[in-house]
Formats: structure tokens, sequence, C-alpha cells
């Protein structure tokens, strides 16, 4: 059932209901919980047996911070490509062993598709990076997807930009001379510099802003920077993209930090003072991630954000736990 790629893409595609999603969600939890050593442990230290979670809400979560220390995979393999976090000197950095990456691929290609391609191909798109922090390092996920993005829109003005504003800028104009959809992705310190240095007019540009700082400037709040950077580049609204390596799904804001995710990543909301406990919809806490498309290593994931779940599925990030009290995890010891 998850061995073989492709027919797992096909059950991922095919998802289209909560009860698909919790079916696939409940088969793929057994399936790591068996083969996935390190899940295997943590399960084990809390005292549950897989066979008895008969909901997703019983499925117990993977602190993000074992990704730092181990090598999470589910059964062993050689992988196409190890993803790592960035992080400053002495920091330890988290790794994703990707198996196969035509999922990875599949994954970022359908999601990006689903939210922005109601009445466009890639073809319409001229795709525009400003991603330097990440560019200086290897191991990126962002760069990687970002790279086959830009390759699928086959549009010469597509690419990397890195302290070239007059290029950007030029390449901006031209696509929307010929009546191109225009994407600029950026990190968030990046599109700042931009929009510091001069006002410029980017009307019909989608202005998406990845997030954080990245160790390069003080944090902003949302709505002070996305305030700022909607007068300075002339446009409606700043899109965001919420994705991290842990992960191998991103879900994408329009507007006012509301993010939607695809049909085979949902968020959850755990209690504050309680990890086994749930929050109501619109009660803030900490942000737990099933992401289905992490079938080599773990789908169920508790990270670091708080944040907030609507009725309709969709969520905000509203910052981040000063430090992580993950409890009954031995795992973060070693």
């Amino acid at each position: 059932m998850f061995t073989d790629t492709q027919s797992y893409i096909q059950q991922l595609g095919s998802i289209s209901s909560m009860q698909d999603f919790n079916e696939l969600a409940l088969a793929l939890f057994r399936y790591q919980a068996k083969y996935c050593s390190v899940y295997n442990q943590f399960i084990q230290e809390l005292g549950i047996h897989p066979t008895k979670i008969q909901a997703i809400e019983e499925i117990p979560f993977l602190p993000i911070e074992v990704f730092k220390s181990h090598e999470v995979q589910t059964d062993h393999f050689e992988a196409q490509a190890i993803f790592t976090s960035s992080g400053t000197t002495g920091m330890s950095t988290s790794q994703h062993f990707v198996r196969d990456l035509s999922l990875y691929e599949w994954s970022f290609f359908q999601a990006f598709e689903q939210a922005y391609h109601k009445n466009s191909t890639w073809d319409d798109w001229c795709i525009l990076a400003l991603l330097p922090s990440y560019m200086e390092r290897s191991g990126s996920s962002l760069i990687y997807m970002a790279e086959k993005m830009v390759d699928r829109t086959q549009h010469n003005g597509s690419g990397f930009y890195l302290n070239a504003d007059e290029a950007l800028f030029a390449a901006i104009n031209q696509a929307k001379s010929q009546g191109k959809k225009v994407l600029l992705l950026g990190v968030t310190f990046a599109l700042l510099a931009i929009a510091e240095r001069q006002q410029v007019d980017f009307d019909g540009v989608v202005v998406m802003e990845t997030g954080g700082m990245k160790g390069m400037r003080k944090e902003m709040v949302r709505e002070e920077l996305h305030g700022f950077l909607q007068s300075r580049m002339t446009v409606p609204a700043i899109h965001s993209e919420y994705g991290m390596t842990e992960l191998l799904s991103q879900a994408y804001s329009k507007g006012q930090g509301v993010f939607e995710a695809p049909p085979w990543m949902r968020v959850m909301i755990r209690q504050v003072d309680d990890p086994f406990g749930w929050e109501t919809h619109g009660k803030t806490g900490g942000v737990n991630i099933i992401d289905l498309a992490n079938r080599d290593s773990c789908a169920f994931i508790a990270t670091s954000d708080l944040g907030r779940v609507s009725l309709d599925g969709s969520f905000e990030i509203l910052g981040r736990f000063d430090h992580a009290d993950v409890r009954g995890c031995n795992l973060l010891l070693a």
C-alpha cells in the first residue's frame, strides 16, 4: 500500500473528504508506528499500543525537535536527498531524509496548482525568487522547490535574483507586458530590503513571503510587516507560504495570514499546557501537523509554532513557543 510511490500519489490525489483523509492517516500511522524506529520508540515511551488508536485525535505527534537529533526514517533506505534546516553557528539543524523526490515534487506542484491555477497553467506564470539566505547554503528544500517551479514556467525571466533590483524590476515589467502572471517569492528580510530602498509599483504581482528574518533582522509582527510591504510595493495583499524542512507539503495564504492546506495536509491545535489535549476552533495553542506526503519520515509532527484553526480548516500562525516543553519524550535527551 505504501511502498509504491506512484500508487501512493494516486491515493493522496484521490482524497476528497475528511473521511478519506482520516482513513489514510490511520493506515499510515500504523505503518509508521511499525517501520519508523524513532517513532516506534517514541510511542513505546508513551505507553501507547498502536492497535488501540482508532481516531486521528488519538495519534501521538512526534516533537519536531527530534529531527535535529535522530534520523527519522520509515523503513531504512538510501535517500535521494537530505534536506536541512537553516541555523546559526553552533545550532543543531533538522534533517529530512527523502526516499523519492518525485513524491515531494508532486506535493509542491499540486499544492501550488490547487491554490493558484484556477484559471491558469504553468505557462502563464513568471516566477522570481528572492532567497539569498537559502542560496548561500546547500540542502534547502525551499530552493529545490523554487528551482523546479522556475523550470516548469519555461519563461526566460523566471529565476533567482540576488542584489539585482534593476534586473528584477525589468523581469517583472517584461512579464507583465506579455500578459504573464508574476509571482515574487521572497524571504522576508529580502523583500523588506527592496521596500526600504525605494517605493515600487508591483501592481498585479503576487508578492509572497516565506516567513522569518533568518537571523538577519529583528522579527516583526505580521500586521506591521505586511502593512509596510503593501504600502511600499503597491499591492493589495501580501501572500505567504507555510512550510518547513520537516514537511513535504506547503500551505498558502492569499492575505491576512490565513492559510489553506492541501487535502493531504491538516493542522490541529494542541493545548499549551497539555500536549495530548486539543483546543477548540478559534482557540490558540500549539500547532500539530499531519502531512501525508511524509510517507518516508513521520507524518505526525508537533511543531514549535503557536496558531489557531477555523471551522473551515484554514489556520493562522501566531508565533512560536519560547522554549518547547515536550513531555514524555526521552528521545530529546539522547
